[in-house]
């Protein structure tokens, strides 16, 4: 099983637009990938293609989150969505 940190970079933390994003990139890959914050038991991780079960996590800004995901390509997919997490999506366009 792969494994990868990410620190949330939204200023108002996974909320509904990043969200909406991340989920958006998840269901892209051809692998599960399961979100929890830092700390948690790996069996509380939730569905991260789901944007409830992200938003339920309540994951703030500068919270640390753990992507976890197994198969071919685990590693990979695991490195882009960390770095759509380490993206402020709040920032002003």
């Amino acid at each position: 099983m792969s494994e990868r940190t990410a620190t949330i970079a939204s200023r108002v933390g996974l909320h509904a637009r990043p969200a909406a994003i991340f989920a958006e990139a998840v269901n892209a890959q051809d692998v599960d990938v399961t979100i929890a914050l830092e700390g948690d038991p790996a069996e509380e991780a939730m569905d991260a293609s789901s944007i409830l079960s992200l938003m339920s996590l309540g994951a703030a800004h500068g919270q640390v989150v753990v992507l976890r995901a197994e198969g071919a390509g685990a590693d990979e997919a695991l490195e882009a969505l960390a770095q759509i997490l380490e993206t402020d999506h709040d920032a002003a366009e």
